[in-house]
């Protein structure tokens, strides 16, 4: 939806979801009765709220917070990613422990101590509710369908009434779901493509429901911190071209103007001096079959690969979607750096093919209060930006 008079605002996905609706997504990480129309009604009501609190506040491209991803609690960041075994069949439970995808992080191990003190349950297990992993141990299907089709309800009747310019809803890509668990398949491919086939399905109905569909995809680039001992940049690649492959083939037959696809380097507060740098993936990242990239590239790691797109060219027709304010400091962006960054990236991607974003998802990222000022400054900052851009 490319503009040719003003900066449109979006952001990644994940908002600061309201206390009722946390005090019943426990219970059910808990595995405890609640009250299964009280949710159902707390939902509505939460989604509704957070669709006009975006377009309030002068967000364009709204969504539904993730809310119907539940979260363990105020700040669990991993529901963009754990809502999908409530999705999937096929899977079991493994012992106790780490995925080793997760224990093996190279600047876990670097920072032990950190991360230690850190103790971020979220990432200590990808399992919903008991810490134990789960593994595939048949073959993959989707059974999502009726919580797929409450969110998508839920988000219609939200937007009945709030001006916005579009709607997005996320999934997570099949190569950042599928990170070790295969106890079925005799291959990784064939693991990663049954996964596609399987996701395809909530993918086609977000598009089908009239949303634009976010692809979350952060194991394109958290993956090579995830592989110890490290691999090539060479090696590194192929391995990430076969997640891509899977993703493409999950994508026949979708618009590509009504897909966006998103990339960080994990969401949590560390110290990432082990992420790969932009440059060695911007060709994959590329290679996906989208409308539009919404990249990680406003916070201290990462800020400085605004430069990658100086040497390497937007696809025609495509939309850039760099992240302007960060999830990864309490500190809340002043609006001319917003307008700033902005600026940096219209200039060389021409203004038309902008539209400003987050890092990664605020909620549970960081105070629900902070999360919100950092979304206002990311308005201001796109106003102040046009205003440079279309004097």
């Amino acid at each position: 939806m490319p503009h040719t008079d003003r900066i449109l605002t979006t952001h990644v996905g994940s908002l600061p979801r309201p206390d009722d609706l946390l005090v019943l997504n426990s219970a059910i990480y808990a595995e405890r009765e609640y009250d299964r129309e009280a949710y159902q009604r707390s939902m509505a009501e939460a989604v509704a709220a957070i669709a006009r609190k975006q377009a309030q506040i002068g967000i364009d491209v709204v969504n539904d917070g993730e809310f119907g991803k539940a979260s363990r609690g105020p700040t669990d960041y991993g529901a963009w990613v754990s809502y999908a075994w409530r999705r999937l069949g096929g899977w079991d439970f493994g012992a106790p422990g780490l995925m080793p995808s997760l224990a093996r992080r190279r600047d876990w191990q670097r920072f032990a101590g950190f991360y230690a003190e850190l103790n971020q349950p979220s990432l200590t297990s990808s399992n919903p509710s008991s810490g134990r992993p789960q593994f595939f141990t048949g073959p993959v299907v989707y059974e999502g369908h009726a919580a797929l089709q409450t969110d998508i309800a839920n988000f219609k009747a939200a937007l009945a009434g709030v001006e916005v310019e579009d709607a997005f809803m996320t999934s997570v890509a099949p190569g950042s779901f599928g990170r070790g668990q295969n106890r079925y398949y005799t291959s990784d491919e064939e693991f990663l493509y049954a996964l596609a086939d399987a996701l395809r399905t909530e993918y086609q109905a977000i598009v089908d429901a009239g949303f634009v569909l976010q692809l979350d995809d952060p194991g394109l680039s958290d993956g090579w911190d995830s592989i110890n001992p490290a691999l090539s940049v060479e090696e590194y690649q192929r391995f990430a071209a076969l997640r891509i492959e899977a993703v493409n083939h999950a994508l026949q037959g979708i618009p590509e103007d009504r897909v966006r696809y998103h990339i960080c380097w994990g969401s949590w507060h560390g110290p990432h001096t082990t992420d790969i740098p932009l440059r060695d993936i911007v060709d994959l990242l590329l290679s996906v079959h989208a409308g539009a990239y919404s990249v990680e590239a406003a916070n201290a790691r990462h800020e400085h690969e605004w430069r990658v797109w100086q040497d390497v060219k937007l696809p025609e027709g495509k939309i850039l979607i760099p992240g302007v304010v960060s999830h990864a400091t309490n500190v809340v962006e002043h609006p001319e750096l917003v307008a700033e960054r902005i600026v940096r990236f219209a200039r060389l991607v021409g203004p038309e093919n902008v539209i400003a974003g987050t890092d990664c998802g605020l909620g549970g990222r960081v105070h629900a209060e902070v999360a919100w000022a950092k979304l206002e400054a990311l308005v201001e900052g796109a106003h102040l930006a046009s205003k440079e851009l279309w004097p």
